[in-house]
């Protein structure tokens, strides 16, 4: 699976849109009000990312291992020291909402964390090349 993001700005429009093995769709990003820019940050969407791909992730684990869920809240949270230095204290929690015993819960939040492919990237500090026009 490629998947693909991107951002097309300039002063007269701000555009992002992402894209899974050709399955394009876009984003309501507003431009950034004080200048030019996303609205957005890279640290609010790599914290997006985190609590996206766990709540996609803990439904798809639930209807493996038969645990009914009836709604799941992620929050990731991130501390960006300062420019050009990389993010410390990146955590996050989760609720599911569920009818299920209390010991299924934790199993299902437990081994979602262990294939959650965003943490996992992260956690393996993957490489990041730049590459040039």
């Amino acid at each position: 699976m490629r998947i693909t993001a991107l951002v097309d700005n300039s002063p007269a429009a701000h555009r992002a849109e992402v894209d899974t093995d050709g399955s394009r769709q876009a984003l309501a990003v507003p431009a950034k009000a004080s200048g030019p820019g996303s609205g957005v940050n890279g640290g609010e969407f790599l914290m997006l990312a985190l609590a996206t791909c766990y709540c996609n992730d803990l439904y798809r684990e639930a209807r493996r291992l038969g645990i009914p869920i009836d709604g799941v809240q992620v929050e990731a949270s991130a501390e960006f020291p300062g420019i050009g230095l990389a993010a410390t204290d990146i955590r996050y929690r989760a609720t599911v909402r569920s009818a299920a015993p209390a010991q299924d819960i934790a199993r299902l939040l437990a081994e979602t964390d262990a294939v959650a492919e965003v943490h996992n990237t992260l956690r393996a500090g993957c490489a990041v090349a730049f590459e040039h026009p």
